[in-house]
């Protein structure tokens, strides 16, 4: 496995464009994606598609992690595969087309997420015809086939990619998620004593006197501790 230090420097190389270093960051986390995969195996989706839709959450998360988010790399993506699966199976039941065409339409979606991020636009339909052989029309179709007749289901006109139900409900959860991500890894580092004030505090509804006791101090020190913990918290000195 990578070291954090060693996965923040190929983060900062991939998006810049270096495709080596996003391979890299790919293979290393494919164990993740995996991982997260085995949870939809009987959602009547194939393995091998879930895989390639993780994939591109993976490509999302490594474009879109900043490291000032002081979280492990793997925390922030967990949502992210998630989100990607969640929306393919959710969408995936809307129009049924073939597998071999959803399979072109992932390769495609992923082809033009890589592309994106080396030259900072779409691909062209004449560019993804020439990439895969196939012909303009050809690419049309498939790109056509993972769209929904639903207005809800309609993609947004932004780089985002997204559908209009996401912007209304599903931005807001994954940013709540990695939220609660970030501050459970940052709490796991705390030295014990001040986890246990944070703990009792802000998970446990204890008084600071409650808590002074059953640490067997005062009110005083705990309202101390209490502010000095949080500020580290805040500006993230843990």
């Amino acid at each position: 496995m990578l070291s954090h230090e060693e996965t923040i420097r190929l983060i900062g190389l991939a998006k810049e464009g270096d495709k080596d270093s996003n391979a890299i960051l790919i293979e290393q986390n494919m164990p993740l994606i995996k991982s997260i995969v085995r949870r939809y195996k009987n959602k009547h989706v194939e393995y091998d598609d879930l895989i390639q839709i993780g994939t591109m959450g993976i490509i999302k998360a490594i474009k879109n992690f900043n490291g000032e988010y002081n979280v492990r790399f793997s925390t922030y993506a967990v949502p992210m595969i998630s989100g990607e699966i969640k929306r393919f199976i959710r969408d995936d039941g809307i129009v049924k087309v073939s597998r071999s065409l959803k399979t072109l339409a992932i390769k495609i979606g992923i082809f033009t997420d890589k592309y994106k991020n080396l030259y900072e636009k779409d691909p062209t339909i004449s560019e993804l015809a020439r990439e895969f052989e196939l012909s303009e029309e050809e690419v049309v179709f498939a790109l056509d086939s993972s769209k929904f007749p639903l207005s809800l289901y309609e993609k947004t006109d932004d780089e985002s990619g997204q559908c209009l139900i996401d912007k209304l409900a599903y931005e807001d959860e994954q940013d709540d998620m990695i939220d609660k991500m970030m501050l459970k890894d940052i709490i796991g580092r705390l030295p014990e004593r001040e986890k246990k004030i944070i703990l009792f505090r802000y998970f446990r509804d204890k008084t600071q006197s409650e808590v002074a006791c059953m640490l067997g101090v005062s009110q005083v020190q705990i309202s101390r501790l209490e502010s000095k913990i949080i500020e580290k918290i805040k500006k993230g000195i843990v």
